[in-house]
């Protein structure tokens, strides 16, 4: 498999840890979202992925974008360790968050958006991931075990983590969010959440690395 990534993308840190979890060794190609005014937007690319983001990934002799569903083909074709429960009740709970921050909160302070934000980008990305996390801080009230559903490592997981770095990137106050910021304490401290970290990636700049 070959993983087109950006370190610092939150696309891209759901699916290298979802990779990691299930032992699935690949190459990175970095595409640095910044450098010559967007690697994404080369024509290269742009024939790998129309859409002009990471993360994508080739495998099995097709090329996917989308990290939740390059993480649901992840699933389905190298099922351990599981990421979505058996339970479907609780399935859809780790969907229902998944789809939360990858589609509720994460797009909205995209670099993409950030860019006509202009000099309001900070208090902008601020704003949409403080209304996101209110609501995802009440979610998991209902659904949280050691993780954000239960006791079990999940694509919700996946999601929450890099989120939160996000937050923190941008200066967040992370007080109001305690089950939020214990769950991400948790997953950190796994192997796998530590190796797919940005601070240690083949693209990650000197001064930023781990």
């Amino acid at each position: 498999p070959i993983l087109y990534s950006y370190f610092r993308s939150s696309c891209s840190w759901r699916v290298r840890i979802a990779l990691a979890l299930k032992g699935i060794s690949y190459d990175l190609v970095p595409v640095n979202l910044i450098k010559d005014g967007g690697q994404q937007f080369s024509a290269e690319f742009k024939a790998l992925n129309p859409m002009q983001q990471v993360p994508a990934l080739q495998i099995d002799g097709i090329t996917l974008s989308q990290s939740l569903a390059i993480i649901n083909y992840l699933e389905e074709t190298h099922p351990n360790p599981r990421l979505l429960p058996q339970d479907a009740k609780k399935r859809a709970q780790v969907r229902m968050i998944a789809d939360h921050i990858a589609s509720g909160i994460q797009p909205l302070q995209n670099l993409s958006v950030l860019k006509q934000m202009g000099e309001k980008k900070m208090e902008w990305a601020q704003n949409c991931i403080t209304s996101g996390f209110q609501a995802l801080e009440q979610i998991l009230q209902h659904t949280a075990g050691r993780y954000c559903v239960g006791d079990e490592v999940s694509m919700a997981d996946l999601c929450l983590v890099p989120q939160v770095a996000n937050a923190e990137r941008f200066k967040v106050d992370m007080r109001p969010y305690p089950i939020i910021t214990r769950i991400n304490k948790a997953l950190l401290e796994l192997e796998a959440f530590k190796i797919s970290h940005p601070s240690r990636q083949p693209d990650t700049p000197a001064e930023l690395r781990a």
